[in-house]
């Protein structure tokens, strides 16, 4: 059977740094922070104050208030992101084509934020305060089951949770699902909402997160020699995979093909990185889009800005691309956003297809005093055009597993 090619015809955000595409792409490019001090709840007491919420975001522009209510905001921005895909696309959902359109969404760990508050309300009153929509408006496959409601689509109906590496999985195992024939069109990507109480202070017991609260803006330094750990984000990305031909014969927008999905397991550690695992997950990748290591011209890191992680995610790229990886422009669009865990792989593969589709490569700032041992090109500071025809998105997560997407210039 050949390989169908696989490309992508719409894109949707909610982000740190802004909602929608034109608006977050923007920034991005401009290397504007969206890093800022924690307002969800009252952090006296905790190491890390820091984070990147989504700013100005209303489910009202999506959801009428009785839904909106009923989910869980890890929802809610999924919901948005999907549905600024799906119109940015233009496909048509009609009885010949709903069969053929599907949703695969998911999210590193769902709805936290309604499960404390629902812990809360039990604690108060019992069960008979909790409300029947709980449990729908938590659990991690419920973007890609209101999203189907929401739309008619009738084709396969997912959720992958990976971790950080869950957008990645989502989009890659959509992009497979059309190869195969499962479907058309898949909608897919992450999301999350995850700065809470419970969350923040999981992640800061182990001194995973950055306290550089002082300076919000600068924490985020993916590859700076003072790097002290992530900070943690919230949002979503969605893309529209569409089946080529198709895509051509409708006369699709196509931002990009997708053409290689790679991914492994380190088999390791549940939370340390080994460089093996993230190598022969890009390796696949490249396999299975078939092309040469030099053939690449941009990689989009997992770059989360720990000591650890970005020194063993340069060495992969070294160990992957040998002599090329210092022709690569390697960028972490976390120094702007910071790490959006399960919806890390969403949000930055979008990037990545815009990156190709404009021909530019987003800065990493904050990087004031590039660490020695990692001596790539990182893009510091300021974006730069150049040409891309293929580009690489990594993403890691705690378990030890993988995900590496190809995307290419059509």
């Amino acid at each position: 059977m050949n390989k169908r090619r696989v490309v992508v015809t719409g894109l949707g955000l909610v982000t740190p740094v802004g909602i929608g595409v034109e608006e977050t792409w923007k920034n991005i490019v401009a290397g504007v922070s969206g890093i800022t001090a924690i307002t969800k709840f009252d952090t006296t007491n905790f190491s890390s104050k820091i984070a990147g919420e989504v700013k100005n975001f209303d489910p009202l522009h999506f959801l009428n208030a009785k839904e909106a209510r009923r989910m869980d905001t890890f929802i809610q921005y999924g919901l948005a992101a999907g549905d600024e895909a799906i119109k940015d696309s233009g496909f048509i959902v009609n009885d010949e084509t709903a069969e053929r359109i599907g949703v695969s969404i998911g999210s590193g760990i769902g709805g936290i934020g309604l499960i404390e508050s629902t812990s809360d309300v039990f604690d108060d009153g019992g069960q008979r305060k909790v409300s029947p929509f709980f449990i729908p408006g938590t659990i991690i496959n419920m973007i890609s089951g209101n999203l189907s409601i929401m739309h008619g689509l009738k084709g396969p109906n997912v959720a992958i949770v990976t971790a950080c590496t869950t957008g990645t999985h989502s989009i890659g195992d959509a992009a497979r699902m059309i190869e195969y024939g499962d479907a058309d069109i898949m909608v897919a990507g992450g999301s999350e909402a995850a700065i809470t109480e419970l969350a923040v202070a999981g992640f800061a017991s182990a001194k995973a997160l950055s306290s550089r609260n002082d300076d919000p803006a600068t924490a985020s330094r993916p590859w700076d020699m003072d790097r002290e750990g992530f900070v943690i984000g919230e949002g979503a990305g969605v893309m529209v995979l569409e089946e080529y031909e198709q895509a051509k014969q409708r006369g699709a927008k196509i931002y990009c093909e997708l053409s290689g999905y790679g991914m492994s397991a380190d088999a390791y550690h549940i939370t340390a990185p080994s460089i093996d695992g993230p190598k022969r997950s890009m390796m696949n990748a490249l396999k299975n889009a078939a092309l040469n290591p030099d053939q690449i011209q941009y990689v989009n890191a997992h770059g989360t800005s720990t000591p650890l992680g970005d020194l063993n995610e340069t060495n992969a790229i070294k160990e992957t691309f040998g002599s090329s990886a210092y022709n690569i422009a390697v960028n972490s669009t976390k120094s702007m956003t910071g790490h959006l865990l399960g919806g890390a792989g969403g949000i930055e593969s979008v990037f990545t297809a815009l990156a190709i589709h404009h021909q530019i490569s987003p800065p990493t700032i904050n990087i004031f005093n590039q660490d020695p041992a990692c001596d790539l090109d990182y893009v510091a500071n300021t974006a730069r055009e150049m040409n891309i025809e293929a580009a690489l998105k990594n993403n890691f997560g705690f378990g030890g597993t993988n995900g590496s997407l190809v995307f290419t210039k059509v």
